[in-house]
């Protein structure tokens, strides 16, 4: 797809993303969903205003009525999606800089869109192809209250409340300025536990870290936890479908390694897991621990909701699918990821621990060593000169290649991946093994290879 990347659409405002460019998206939206009313919403960013407004003036040229929510976390807007049967244009640049902006869009069943749904409408904005409505058939605009309120209550009665309470657990917060300022610290206290906060209040220009939820960027959360006796620290990115974690003395706990846990603490035989290509060998080994199917996919959201829907439809159970940034989907509960409840399945997982404190909990799943590193393009003729670099250096290694997204290399103890971001003008690496001088070393070396076509 050329507009679409692997998590909807994103750049810079008003340079790449622009008002006429969404008025686009949404008018074709409307036109492919060909639904009477379509809810649009945002995030905390300084430019999501002014993108709302067009999204509501595109889907109400093609005679959608609007129903306008406001600031709320991605998962409220499933929420309301779902209960309210009506798709969503959310405009997000989830963890990206201040400056990016973006847009997702939400069917009526509260799940992003499938891969062949969003080809269908790239396809009318490339085409300028629209079903507008005359002026006595424009949609009108509602705004509504309470989106927020009744996604609280329905994730709270899905979350052994009971059980968290009883474990007097004290939770420190970091919302990162974002989406879930207005939902996460509320959700948590209504589960009976004591909430501190830090980088707390709605504010797009994210004065106190920026939204992606990396260590480099959670050292007011660490401090916090470290000082205040917390049993755990929470951090989200901007729309608030993501949660990572710091345990009770301030270490960051690897989003590998809280996916690993959580599954093993879900998982029965013959279930499968849906991951990305650049997943994790502690999930391959908790996989194989409980003689459950992994599926790989390309990375990012779309191709993981779309896969597991496909084994879905083959009766095949899948209880929780995601990625190693914090981005996990329990399907039972929604298919969407939902940072709130993740975090919440994770207190659950606390409380049945007996006392265990995070850093006991997560030890088995804790030996493997991962990088990630980004080399930056300028355009696309050196994006791609850089991926044949890669190829050229992937053809001549001693394993493998799995091309599912890019090239991943398997040796067995290790691997290592590289593959051109779906959301920013960047080729990423990432590599893994229980020897960290390996894995930087994998890294490293993959690192060269691409950088040799600039």
């Amino acid at each position: 797809m050329e507009l679409f990347g692997s998590s909807g659409i994103r750049g810079v405002a008003l340079r790449y993303l622009t008002p006429a460019l969404v008025l686009d998206i949404a008018k074709a939206a409307g036109t492919v969903w060909d639904a009477e009313r379509v809810a649009v919403a945002r995030d905390t960013r300084t430019t999501g205003e002014l993108f709302a407004n067009a999204a509501a003036s595109g889907l109400a040229a093609v005679g959608c009525d609007v129903d306008r929510l406001g600031v709320v976390p991605t998962p409220a807007v499933g929420n309301y999606c779902e209960s309210a049967g009506v798709p969503a244009v959310l405009v997000t640049a989830s963890h990206n800089p201040p400056e990016f902006n973006g847009i997702k869009l939400v069917g009526d069943d509260g799940v992003e869109l499938s891969v062949d749904v969003l080809e269908r409408i790239e396809r009318r904005v490339l085409d300028d192809e629209y079903d507008h409505a005359d002026w006595r058939a424009a949609g009108a605009t509602t705004p509504v209250e309470g989106a927020v309120d009744d996604y609280v209550d329905q994730l709270i009665a899905a979350i052994d409340r009971e059980a968290v309470a009883d474990a007097d657990l004290t939770v420190a917060v970091d919302p990162g300025h974002g989406a879930a300022s207005v939902a996460s610290p509320r959700i948590y206290r209504e589960l009976g536990c004591e909430v501190l906060t830090v980088n707390a209040t709605p504010d797009g220009h994210f004065p106190g870290r920026d939204s992606e939820p990396v260590p480099e960027n959670l050292g007011d959360l660490q401090r916090l936890v470290a000082t205040s006796d917390a049993d755990v620290g929470i951090a989200h990115d901007g729309d608030a479908d993501r949660a990572v974690f710091v345990d009770e003395d301030g270490e960051f706990v690897d989003g590998d390694t809280s996916f690993a846990a959580l599954a093993d603490a879900c998982l029965e035989p013959d279930d499968a897991v849906v991951s990305a290509v650049n997943v994790s060998q502690r999930l391959v080994d908790v996989c194989a621990d409980n003689d459950a199917d992994l599926e790989l996919t390309p990375i990012g959201a779309t191709n993981i909701i779309t896969r597991t829907r496909d084994l879905h439809e083959e009766g095949v159970n899948v209880p929780i699918a995601g990625e190693g940034n914090g981005g996990l989907f329990f399907p039972p509960y929604r298919l969407s990821r939902d940072g709130a409840y993740i975090g919440a399945r994770f207190l659950e997982l606390l409380a049945a621990a007996d006392g265990a404190p995070v850093s006991e909990i997560v030890a088995p799943y804790s030996d493997y060593h991962f990088v990630r590193e980004n080399v930056e393009y300028a355009d696309d003729d050196e994006r791609d000169e850089m991926l044949s670099a890669a190829r050229a250096y992937v053809e001549t290694a001693d394993a493998e290649p799995n091309t599912t997204d890019g090239y991943r290399l398997d040796y067995g103890d290790a691997w290592v991946l590289v593959r051109p971001s779906g959301t920013e003008p960047k080729i990423r690496i990432y590599a893994e093994s229980a020897d960290a001088d390996r894995a930087e070393r994998l890294a490293q070396d993959m690192r060269v290879a691409v950088e040799s076509g600039r």
